[in-house]
């Protein structure tokens, strides 16, 4: 019986992940790098590494790295100001599944680019919690955030259900021995999902497959 919900936010709730690529692609091409569609996906997607290791191959200084990935985050964070992008029939499914469900937000976002996303979607008043990047020490596909997500919502494993568009993200949550639900995203689309408890086509269908 599922009694707890841990909800991913990019590609889950709002529609940014193709803001990141946008941003990381942008800032490497200063660098030569040309990053495509299928390395984000791969790299960040299923892998959680993201593409820094991709300047440091081609000479670029670990402080001009940083100078490099705090230029991605400022950039991300203004194409994130320019408009709330929740996905369409996310508030329909939380209202209809508030007070029923621990719900919470796993994610991999950075706490201030987590806060910009949510300053006028006014969806968080129906987590319970939310578990941002600076909450634990590794990321997804570690199953780290899952698992403190169990401890933080006081409910067993089998009784948690994860909502993912990735695959890291499902790994992640199978490694935490919690059933996932796989709604894709535009990025993710073309993926097969080994693992998943079921795969939908809408965040719609959530409260239909718990």
């Amino acid at each position: 019986m599922t009694r707890a919900i841990f909800w991913d936010n990019d590609g889950v709730l709002v529609d940014t992940e193709h803001l990141y690529f946008q941003a990381t692609q942008q800032v490497l091409a200063k660098t030569g790098i040309t990053l495509t569609e299928d390395t984000y996906l791969e790299l960040f997607l299923r892998q959680g590494q993201g593409a820094w290791h991709l300047a440091e191959e081609r000479g670029v200084s670990p402080a001009d790295i940083d100078r490099l990935r705090e230029e991605r985050n400022a950039l991300y964070a203004h194409l994130l100001d320019q408009a709330p992008r929740l996905i369409d029939g996310v508030v329909d499914v939380l209202d209809a599944l508030r007070g029923k469900y621990v719900m919470g937000v796993v994610t991999s976002s950075r706490k201030d680019h987590f806060d910009v996303i949510h300053r006028s979607t006014g969806v968080l008043e129906y987590f319970d919690f939310v578990l941002t990047a600076s909450d634990y020490s590794r990321g997804k596909p570690a199953p780290d955030p899952y698992l403190l997500a169990v401890e933080r919502s006081g409910v067993d494993p089998g009784d948690c259900i994860a909502i993912e568009d990735s695959e890291r993200g499902l790994t992640a949550a199978v490694l935490a021995g919690i059933k996932c639900l796989i709604v894709p995203s535009r990025l993710t689309r073309h993926c097969t999902f080994p693992g998943a408890h079921r795969i939908l086509t809408s965040v719609r269908e959530v409260p239909f497959a718990l």
